[in-house]
């Protein structure tokens, strides 16, 4: 499975969106967007994100810009899993 649909998945599972999330494209807004993502859920689909991908986030990289659309969350997802 490719690492986007993964995401996507990933997102519609945890966020608890009913197959809207399977539609997202990569320039889908996410945070202020999408009503189920509250910081409470942003914290879940952290841990969610690590485990599904194997990845450690560390918190100093987490900030507005991570959440601000499907692409960039999937940037960088590519980029942790790549270093």
């Amino acid at each position: 499975m490719e690492l986007k649909d993964k995401l996507l998945k990933l997102l519609d599972q945890t966020l608890k969106l009913n197959g809207r999330g399977l539609h997202f494209t990569e320039a889908t807004k996410l945070l202020g967007a999408v009503p189920e993502l509250d910081s409470l859920m942003v914290a879940n689909l952290l841990m969610q994100i690590e485990t599904e991908f194997q990845i450690r986030i560390e918190d100093d990289e987490i900030d507005g810009t991570l959440f601000a659309t499907v692409g960039s969350l999937l940037k960088f997802i590519e980029q942790k899993k790549g270093s």
